[in-house]
């Protein structure tokens, strides 16, 4: 299991000593939410914060689209330095084209769910996708409570997955995580846990990371 710390519950007021404290702690990944105020009603960041957190930071940016139409700014997202970026079957009329541009300007393509949307596109872009996010809240927000209906979400995504023979492909699970959800969330399928308040609320973020990683071998 990869544990994605969400910096949208981190102190804003100092992201790269944040940063510097989760690589420190023994985290590989960070997950950076982008929020543009209308797919999502919240406003957070865009390239340029992620362009100054790189030059400070060699953790694999995991980097969620929370914007209407993310086509238009890939290129942009790509010079700021994200490794992965993730956009939502709800956010983008063309949802394989935009996989793919992703994965031709060289970043891993993620595609994001939202709690009440099917996971009938995953059928027709389980071949350009190396990651699916299943949304444990409706975005917007940190802090937000669970929906259980995502441990058959999750469950659904890696059936499709695994029927295309893309059992590579890493299934990730954004809100409402913690230490108590994880051990059922790995045992239905999911790879990549992102945690926002229950983890930066948390420190320290080594003994968190522990936390977490002993949880998540208890679902295996």
């Amino acid at each position: 299991m990869i544990l994605s710390p969400s910096l949208l519950s981190a102190d804003f007021a100092d992201l790269g000593r944040e940063l510097a404290e989760l690589e420190a702690a023994g985290l590989a990944w960070a997950h950076l939410d982008v929020m543009d105020g209308r797919f999502v009603p919240n406003i957070t960041f865009g390239p340029p914060v992620i362009k100054a957190l790189r030059r400070r930071s060699g953790l694999f940016f995991d980097v969620h689209l929370m914007v209407d139409a993310p086509e238009r700014y890939l290129e942009d997202f790509r010079a700021a330095g994200a490794d992965m970026l993730v956009v939502h079957a709800e956010a983008t009329l063309h949802l394989q084209r935009t996989l793919a541009e992703i994965r031709r300007l060289g970043m891993r393509a993620g595609v994001a769910f939202n709690p009440a949307t099917p996971l009938g596109a995953l059928e027709y872009v389980a071949t350009d996708a190396d990651m699916v996010l299943i949304m444990g809240v409706n975005p917007g927000f940190s802090g937000q409570a669970f929906l259980p209906t995502t441990y058959a979400k999750v469950r659904e995504a890696r059936r499709i997955l695994d029927g295309h023979g893309r059992q590579d492909v890493k299934i990730q699970v954004d809100g409402g995580v913690d230490p108590d959800n994880t051990a059922e969330l790995v045992r239905c399928g999911a790879d990549v846990l992102v945690s926002g308040s229950a983890f930066f609320g948390a420190p320290p973020y080594a003994e968190r990371l522990r936390t977490f990683m002993n949880a998540a071998r208890d679902g295996k």
